[in-house]
């Protein structure tokens, strides 16, 4: 079901589904049934959304599909970041990581470069993001002080490549209206969170972020960057919100099927 407003009510739904039947509201004011059958494990916005009879339902879809949610990136000796990858055009990074060289490289061409080196710095000072390229392949090189040769991705450790692929998720030249990351302080060394809630920071200023975290030093470092937290704790076996009250709730109430 699909409706306009904070709450559910008959008049503000747009778009309902049951079963496999599916209507929505026109343009005009009135309903429109689809004369076929939605399956049972298909969507009524990918199978129905028309951008004339309804346009809401096409907003919607697009929407949903700009969200992002980085869960796992992976960083084992094995991480597909850690190898050379083919070199294309790259404004989001992937779920796996594995263009992270060519998005850091597409940042530095038509994104904000400059914020790019401000949080190499930050994490390690005198360093900065190299991109080698060979035979139509990127590679990921970390040039840092005092080392005669920069390091490739495959010599990183865990937590500073995990940090790189923070970097070139969160500034990606491309924003979405969401971006989601769960954990993301996951195998970074204790020094690394402030820099992390100072590059979360900078990317919040473009997207909404929600950050999943254990880590009190990285909550600690978003609030005071002006971020909204939420506490969730159990009690009784019952995942509940901090301080949250009975009358507190919001309003809201689940439709009938």
């Amino acid at each position: 079901m699909t409706w306009a407003g904070a709450v559910l009510r008959p008049a503000a739904v747009l778009a309902e589904r049951r079963g496999p039947v599916v209507r929505f509201r026109e343009p005009g004011g009135g309903w429109y049934q689809v004369p076929h059958a939605v399956l049972p494990f298909d969507s009524m916005l990918s199978e129905v959304a028309d951008p004339q009879r309804a346009p809401e339902l096409m907003m919607m879809r697009e929407r949903i599909r700009s969200w992002r949610f980085y869960d796992h990136l992976r960083t084992d000796a094995a991480a597909p970041a850690r190898a050379a990858q083919v070199g294309t055009r790259t404004p989001v990074l992937s779920h796996d990581g594995a263009d992270v060289a060519a998005a850091l490289q597409t940042i530095c061409e038509i994104g904000d470069c400059e914020a790019l080196d401000t949080a190499v710095d930050n994490a390690f000072p005198g360093s900065r993001v190299e991109v080698r390229s060979s035979g139509g392949r990127l590679e990921l090189q970390l040039r840092q002080h005092g080392l005669l040769r920069p390091l490739s991705s495959a010599e990183l450790s865990d937590g500073t490549l995990r940090y790189l692929l923070w970097v070139a998720a969160l500034l990606t030249p491309r924003p979405p209206e969401l971006l989601v990351l769960n954990e993301p302080e996951t195998s970074l060394h204790p020094e690394l969170l402030e820099p992390l809630g100072e590059l979360i920071g900078t990317a919040a200023k473009n997207t909404q972020v929600v950050v999943v975290s254990h880590s009190e030093p990285l909550v600690k470092a978003l609030a005071g960057r002006s971020a909204n937290t939420i506490e969730l704790v159990k009690e009784y076996g019952e995942t509940t919100v901090a301080g949250r009250g009975t009358f507190d709730e919001p309003l809201w109430n689940w439709p009938k099927r």
